[in-house]
């Protein structure tokens, strides 16, 4: 019998209510799920806009093993400096070279090596690097079966195009970004899984973690309004992955969606 690894992959966590929910609850879904490794998107853990040392130290203790990013990760200035010294927070890896920090790391777990590749979609956003011949190049680098990728992007499209080249040589590439979890996870046919969005950790009854009021406003007015994180109840989401350890192909890929009343 093929003995598995198994990853909790959590959504970006937005604000105060997303950071309790993660403290609050972490440790139980890892009991759970029987989780060997956590991931979780950080980059909206500071009301909404980056993070901060001690959200990232927090985040850590509460069981999140890797904290990967995206394009609001350089918001709070307090934590540039731990991207050259804390192996385990990610940037997306096609940042320039001249940018702090590192887009992916291996941790040991179970006695075998897991990588974690940070990646960011151009698709909308900045146009930095190819994060097609980044990842590739990345892969080159690596020695580890099991390879799960966060690709932090815009357009659908651009995710399951990544997902497609990326097919056989990772074990998964799960969006970040939209907040918004799709339906559409799936194995591909070489054994990488794949689902545009794993979601949000946030506060429910928002516009994807954001006041209300606020978003339709600015859909309005077409002003550039500050959104806010509002203190509401919140919600885990994410993905639960069953990786073979041998062969590092993903065995299953499920949604996971886990609710508090705070």
């Amino acid at each position: 019998m093929a003995r598995e690894i198994t990853a909790l992959l959590l959504g970006d966590i937005v604000g105060q209510p997303g950071c309790r929910a993660v403290f609050i609850r972490l440790k139980s879904l890892i009991k759970k799920y029987h989780s060997d490794i956590v991931i979780a998107n950080g980059e909206n853990a500071a009301d909404g806009f980056g993070i901060t040392p001690e959200i990232m130290e927090q985040l850590f203790s509460s069981g999140v093993d890797v904290i990967t990013s995206g394009n609001h990760i350089w918001q709070k200035k307090e934590i540039l400096s731990y991207f050259d010294t804390q192996e385990r927070l990610l940037r997306p890896a096609n940042y320039p070279k001249e940018a702090p920090g590192h887009g992916y790391c291996e941790v040991e777990v179970k006695g075998v090596k897991v990588a974690v590749i940070n990646l960011q979609g151009r698709d909308r956003l900045s146009p930095i690097d190819c994060p097609f011949h980044v990842g590739k190049n990345i892969l080159k680098k690596l020695k580890s079966r099991i390879r799960i990728v966060d690709f932090h992007a815009e357009a659908p499209d651009e995710k399951e195009a990544l997902a497609y080249y990326l097919d056989g040589s990772v074990s998964a590439v799960v969006g970040t970004h939209t907040h918004i979890q799709t339906a559409d996870e799936r194995i591909l046919e070489k054994g990488t899984a794949f689902i545009t969005d794993i979601g949000m950790t946030g506060p429910v009854n928002t516009v994807i973690g954001m006041d209300i009021p606020t978003a339709i406003k600015r859909a309005l007015t077409q002003l550039p309004l500050k959104m806010e994180v509002p203190d509401e109840p919140a919600e885990i989401r994410g993905v639960l992955l069953r990786i073979d350890e041998e062969t590092g192909k993903t065995l299953s890929i499920e949604r996971v969606h886990d609710v508090l009343s705070l």
